[in-house]
């Protein structure tokens, strides 16, 4: 199984949790696509796209649970990236932690490996 990630504001998880689904934040609406991303990826893209933002949660999905409306698309630096063309179930993620900014002002990170 392959372990995809989308970053977001604890208050729009919480949303997602009462509707039954995360639609996307602003960023994903405007795209038209949820924005996720590997393990790999999900340091730079919390460095590059949410520098500083506190109350972020971390979401962890199978990216094979996703089926045929997850794409994988090239983008920053010509690596895929892992973009959902639907609502996200929220019963989909195998969890959700928080992502709390560390005293340096970076996001620390839970183990991605489990």
């Amino acid at each position: 199984m392959t372990a995809i990630y989308k970053i977001c504001s604890r208050a729009e998880w919480e949303a997602a949790e009462r509707a039954g689904a995360f639609s996307g934040s602003a960023v994903d609406v405007k795209d038209g696509y949820i924005h996720f991303s590997t393990a790999e990826q999900a340091v730079e893209t919390a460095a590059k796209h949410f520098a500083g933002a506190a109350d972020l949660v971390l979401v962890r999905v199978e990216a094979e649970a996703l089926g045929a409306d997850l794409k994988w698309e090239l983008s920053r630096g010509g690596a895929l990236f892992p973009h959902l063309y639907a609502p996200l179930p929220v019963a989909l993620a195998t969890w959700v932690k928080p992502l709390p900014l560390g005293s340096d002002g970076t996001h620390v990170f839970p183990d991605l490996a489990d």
